[in-house]
């Protein structure tokens, strides 16, 4: 039995109608909504062959058919339309990125929350991992009353600072060519080649008492430790309460459940960026994880000087509206990569 262009022709119909409806779909339904030029047993015979070869499939004793994973992956990879992207979406996706944003995580956590917005379905997106990152600048600011800030940022806009207290003898010019000496020997550095050899030779190199050294040495590290692990940003998860699927409150609660493991989204997410595919979609049973099989995973990276550092995504029922959710995450990404470049240009000029 072949998937010749009738049946696909009568698999997107019935797809594009049980995404609109909910409701299982009958052959019926498919002859008098679509110019198919097919009666309705015809119909019928091929979603009974369709049935047959797992792209649809049955619900209890209904006489309708609702798709299957197997068919939700041939219509995304075969069948699927893009639309042009609403200029009212458009308008708030350019709205939300283009405000003053001057680091990477904020950039990341509001494309986050205008994705969940324009989808209708709940985004969740990381930063970058610690073994992307390199130290760009490292800073120590001489406050008054003798305390002293601790300014460190990375190559991906990440900016962490923390406050410390230091001798109030030190003067304001000795904090700050301990901080041109740290900046320059640390610059350029991963976070993960910072250890405590290196800090040890910083110590040797600026020749101060340790009282003095150690809260700047010690300020350091604990920014650099904040550093340590990716964020995970979580918006829209109470829009599943909008699907007829997530009616079941056990359901719905097994799904929000799973989107309180930011270690398990992190690493669906992590996978994802891994492969390379400008968009990636997982279908129901695709997905490792036994709570969301019956849910779609999309995710597409963002990055730094053409280097793949995250990914950002969109999870909702396998009854998804699969051609606007791709097409709003392409002008998400395109936009979120043009914002990067504006925030982190010099970083990418001279990489």
């Amino acid at each position: 039995m072949t998937l010749d262009d009738r049946k696909l022709n009568i698999l997107k119909a019935i797809i594009n109608d049980y995404i609109d409806s909910a409701e299982p779909i009958g052959s019926r339904t498919i002859a008098r909504k679509h110019e198919l030029g097919l009666s309705s047993a015809t119909i019928r015979n091929e979603m009974a062959d369709l049935e047959e070869m797992g792209y649809l499939e049955q619900p209890h004793t209904s006489a309708g058919r609702v798709p299957s994973d197997k068919g939700y992956r041939i219509y995304v990879d075969k069948l699927i339309q893009l639309p042009q992207l609403d200029i009212k979406d458009i308008q708030a996706v350019t709205k939300a990125l283009d405000v003053k944003i001057n680091e990477l995580g904020q950039l990341i956590r509001q494309a986050s929350t205008i994705m969940s917005k324009v989808t209708k379905y709940t985004s969740v997106a990381v930063t970058p991992e610690k073994d992307q990152s390199t130290l760009k600048a490292v800073q120590v600011v001489p406050i008054e009353n003798g305390n002293a800030l601790i300014v460190v940022v990375t190559n991906t806009g990440l900016v962490k600072n923390t406050m410390i207290k230091i001798n109030e003898k030190i003067t304001p010019d000795a904090v700050i060519r301990v901080s041109h000496i740290v900046n320059e020997k640390l610059s350029g550095l991963t976070v993960e080649e910072i250890n405590l050899p290196l800090i040890r030779d910083l110590e040797i190199l600026i020749g101060m008492s340790k009282e003095i050294v150690f809260p700047i040495l010690n300020g350091i590290a604990d920014c650099i430790g904040q550093i340590d692990k990716s964020e995970v940003y979580l918006d829209g998860a109470n829009n599943i309460f909008k699907y007829p699927e997530f009616r079941d409150i056990d359901k719905a609660k097994e799904f929000l459940d799973v989107l309180e493991e930011k270690d398990v989204m992190h690493k669906l997410l992590r996978s994802a960026s891994l492969k390379d595919s400008e968009l990636t979609i997982q279908i129901g049973r695709e997905n490792d994880i036994p709570e969301i099989n019956t849910c779609t995973l999309l995710t597409t990276t963002y990055s730094v000087g053409g280097k793949i550092i995250g990914s950002i995504g969109v999870i909702g029922p396998t009854r998804m509206e699969y051609s606007r959710v791709i097409a709003s995450m392409n002008f998400i990404k395109k936009r979120m990569n043009e914002e990067i470049y504006k925030l982190l240009g010099e970083e990418l000029n001279g990489s």
